[in-house]
């Protein structure tokens, strides 16, 4: 009799879905929009679960090993990358910190915004940092939750550490791949910072380990990540890695990542440094940024800083913006403070900048600031400028 009973249930169940389907099939025979709205329901939650942390993204052309880490990950990676004999990869998943980004292989950090990501090539030796197909329509930005952080090891060393959105597909070129699951992020955010503190972190090579190390902490969404990146900061710290440091403080760390760099723009003595500063704040959204911007624009001891912070301000318009470039051309003491902020006007929207270069060319009272603005009108083909050269030489 139970059996029976068994048998009925089954034969039910498979003529619910049965129906299901068919329903679901007519409706979109006909065009149905509830049809659609549950395939893009459905799509939405399947794109949930893959991007919880710790998930493996999609890899192609790879032999992907899955475990669990149970005890400290830097024993892990260090014991993995030991008995690395041939070239393999090892990953795991985080959350991101905030912000509408997509990580292709960005040892780098060449985000794509909103153009997506394409397929990671991990062992594409011809380029170092970023492999990216903008044609792709694989993955999405707003999908983009958790950043994969990838190291690769051979003849028993740890060779390089890449970034990656777990949005994007992953090509590991036919090697091994041990994927972690159950990675701590403050555990991750430790051990990466062993590998950047006290480094000189040079332009130019990403794909070396402390450059990684830092992009990899930068994309931590965990606070473990603003007291490492705090600490790069740090006067004993080599100047390479100041300056780099506070890059990825503008542009990844949000509000906390403002308020840091708010006061080493103060403390710091490089002006390398504090030159890469202003290029941080123009790439910070935070409210203060701007001000702060202005306040170097203004008070900086050094004339190259000064005239770095105007240049930045030009990219950021605005009537803040234009009236702290005008008032540098007006009033810095220095002659080449002054003419950088000419060209800070040249590179405003030209509704902007051109009336104000016109303004300076016919009223400044020093001669060198004068030929620049008519230089830098000049290059605008803009026909207001045309029309100044015109009364200039019709007198």
């Amino acid at each position: 009799m139970s059996r029976q009973t068994n048998w009925d249930r089954n034969v039910i169940s498979i003529a619910l879905i049965a129906t299901g389907v068919f329903c679901l099939i007519s409706s979109h025979a006909h065009g149905n929009s509830d049809f659609v709205a549950l395939g893009a329901e459905l799509s939405h939650l399947q794109s949930a679960q893959n991007a919880e942390p710790g998930n493996a993204p999609s890899f192609e052309n790879a032999k992907v090993e899955t475990r669990s880490l149970s005890g400290a990950l830097s024993d892990e990676i260090s014991r993995w990358s030991k008995s690395a004999s041939d070239p393999q990869w090892l990953g795991y998943s985080i959350p991101a910190v905030n912000g509408e980004r997509v990580i292709c292989c960005g040892g780098n950090g060449d985000w794509n915004w909103n153009k997506g990501c394409g397929t990671c090539l991990l062992e594409d030796h011809q380029h170092g940092n970023n492999f990216t197909s903008s044609s792709s329509n694989k993955t999405q930005l707003e999908a983009t939750r958790n950043v994969v952080v990838l190291y690769r090891a051979s003849a028993g060393k740890l060779e390089k550490i890449r970034v990656v959105s777990d949005v994007c597909v992953i090509d590991a070129g036919g090697l091994h791949v041990t994927w972690l699951t159950g990675v701590n992020p403050a555990q991750s955010v430790e051990y990466l910072s062993g590998l950047v503190r006290g480094q000189d972190v040079h332009e130019g090579r990403w794909e070396k380990l402390p450059q990684g190390a830092l992009t990899a902490i930068a994309m931590h969404a965990d606070s473990s990540a603003d007291k490492a990146m705090n600490s790069f900061v740090e006067s004993l710290q080599p100047e390479s890695l100041r300056k780099q440091t506070v890059f990825w403080l503008g542009e990844a760390r949000g509000a906390s990542g403002f308020q840091t760099l708010k006061k080493v723009a103060k403390t710091e003595t490089s002006t390398e440094v504090r030159s890469q500063i202003t290029f941080a704040l123009s790439l910070n959204h935070e409210a203060g940024a701007l001000d702060e911007m202005i306040r170097m624009a203004r008070e900086d001891e050094s004339t190259h800083v000064r005239g770095q912070a105007l240049f930045w301000l030009a990219q950021k318009a605005g009537q803040k913006a234009a009236s702290t470039i005008t008032g540098a051309i007006e009033n810095d003491p220095d002659t080449e403070v002054k003419k950088k902020a000419v060209f800070a006007l040249s590179q405003m929207p030209h509704e902007e900048g051109v009336p104000k270069l016109i303004q300076v060319a016919q009223n400044n009272k020093n001669p060198e600031v004068r030929k620049q603005a008519m230089f830098w009108l000049g290059q605008t083909n803009d026909p207001r400028a045309l029309e100044f050269f015109e009364k200039i030489l019709s007198k």
